[in-house]
């Protein structure tokens, strides 16, 4: 058999195992696994190394457009640069409905400005309006389309829906065979709290984390949980930053509820004291929810090792320190109601939860694969062909050195954002080379893909997105 290129002598990790293997590819895909693979036009020596599945990033904002005509400044190409660097070669973004609005036309800007791609991408339909027209027409066409995942907010102006609106997702949802995810925060809550904090004077960034403590995200997934449950229609709960919502979870995944929790690196190593900084600073580390106290990192962890929260994504969201379209669009004596929330994270995913994870033993390596690759692209539809290091997958792989030391910087994360939240923490753990479809699109550090090499990834109809039949007095109301 002749090959494309052999990955030889590293130990090829996956979600089950760990084994000493090569890696043979042919036309982008893992064609054979086995010792001393030969007939390959190219050889990569992975002696001493790991190699990962290419990580899949499912929470990624990426020159995502908004409302007010302004577009997120991380682009397809930057984006993809800032993944592979950080061993991520697969990832979903959002595509935006404005209020009032039909998503038809932003999709379509949308799809045209994500054609620039390096890596390969998949997209989440945001909903804001689910308008008789939308359920009926729109979003039965963009299922057919391959994007078969929805994302709705609970919270934030102009995003969030009220629970009439979040029931008809649902079901819509359940109808046409796609996934739901959900921001989870109390809406009325965060503007009760907001509104008094500001009252009195509370402005800085620091009262971001008072505005919306704990308990308002453990509502709101309690909240968005038991109404899929009545429709009987799996979901994601994203970005869960503390134990009190995990246990949502954990109570309804008991009850054999179809619902799986996601966290985000933020939540394991930031903490709400990093917003109370000088001046202007702490608006670097704001992100919804918000980051908790440090001892929260322990009981996220908890949650994770338990199986309860099984994908860990960056939720990348990137707003520059500096200028004036980041975080200072609103001034720099804006108050944190009005200071844009996001942190970039695309690049430093991988490393840190290797790091916190694996290379400080609270995790294995083979769940550290199942978290931040092969949970995800199974969740999302993506599984086999990404995720895993099997023959017909992709050969998407991180060629990754578990002993390097890094001090991670700004430069290394080879995103457009000026800054990372992660500025001056050192890791254990990082990628050398990254693979996409069987071409080293990263080596030493060095991106050198093409942009519109990446590929839009559609998604067929999969099992997890189809519910349980079970309903409260036998009556279902959705069909």
């Amino acid at each position: 058999m002749e090959l494309d290129l052999v990955v030889r002598g590293g130990t090829v990790v996956t979600a089950a195992e760990a084994v000493r293997a090569d890696v043979g590819v042919r036309d982008g895909r893992i064609v054979a696994l086995g010792e001393r693979l030969d007939g390959a036009r190219r050889t990569l020596d992975a002696g001493g190394l790991l190699v990962l599945p290419g990580g899949v990033d499912t929470h990624c904002h990426i020159e995502q457009l908004e409302a007010n005509g302004t577009v997120h400044e991380e682009s397809f190409v930057t984006a993809s640069a800032s993944a592979f660097a950080g061993g991520t070669t697969t990832a979903i973004c959002f595509a935006s409905q404005f209020k009032g609005h039909p998503i038809g036309p932003t999709l379509d800007e949308y799809r045209r400005r994500a054609r620039a791609a390096l890596m390969d991408y998949s997209f989440h339909q945001i909903i804001t309006d689910p308008t008789d027209q939308v359920v009926a027409q729109e979003l039965p066409a963009i299922v057919a389309m391959g994007i078969r995942s929805f994302k709705v907010f609970l919270t934030y102006d102009p995003l969030h829906v009220d629970d009439a609106q979040y029931l008809r997702v649902l079901a819509a949802a359940r109808r046409l065979g796609a996934f739901v995810t959900v921001h989870c925060e109390n809406y009325q809550a965060i503007r009760f709290m907001t509104e008094a904090l500001l009252a009195r004077g509370m402005t800085a960034p620091k009262y971001h984390a008072w505005s919306r403590p704990p308990v308002v995200e453990r509502e709101a997934t309690h909240r968005a949980i038991a109404l899929a449950e009545l429709i009987d229609q799996p979901i994601q709960v994203f970005h869960v930053s503390c134990a009190e919502a995990a246990e949502e979870i954990a109570r309804a995944q008991a009850r054999g509820v179809k619902v799986w929790g996601e966290t985000c690196p933020q939540y394991l190593t930031l903490t709400a004291g990093h917003m109370d900084r000088p001046g202007f600073e702490g608006a670097k580390f704001m992100c919804s929810p918000a980051p908790r106290e440090a001892a929260e990192h322990e009981r996220v962890w908890a949650m994770v090792r338990r199986g309860v929260l099984d994908v860990i994504s960056s939720d990348h969201c990137g707003y520059s320190y500096e200028g004036s379209a980041g975080k200072a669009q609103n001034g720099r004596d804006a108050s944190f109601r009005d200071i844009p929330n996001g942190i970039p994270g695309l690049a430093a995913r991988l490393p840190i939860v290797f790091s916190e994870g694996v290379s400080k033993g609270r995790i294995d390596v083979t769940e550290f694969v199942a978290l931040t690759a092969t949970n995800p692209a199974r969740l999302f539809g993506l599984a086999p062909r990404k995720g895993t290091i099997a023959v017909g997958s992709d050969a998407d792989l991180a060629l990754w050195d578990p002993g390097r030391r890094v001090t991670i910087t700004n430069a290394l994360m080879q995103h457009a954002i000026d800054y990372t939240p992660y500025e001056g923490l050192e890791v254990t753990g990082w990628p050398v080379a990254t693979i996409r479809r069987g071409e080293v699109v990263m080596q030493d550090g060095r991106v050198q893909a093409e942009e519109k090499s990446g590929r839009f990834l559609p998604r067929g109809p999969y099992a997890l997105t189809r519910g349980r039949g079970v309903f409260a007095n036998g009556f279902d109301p959705v069909g």
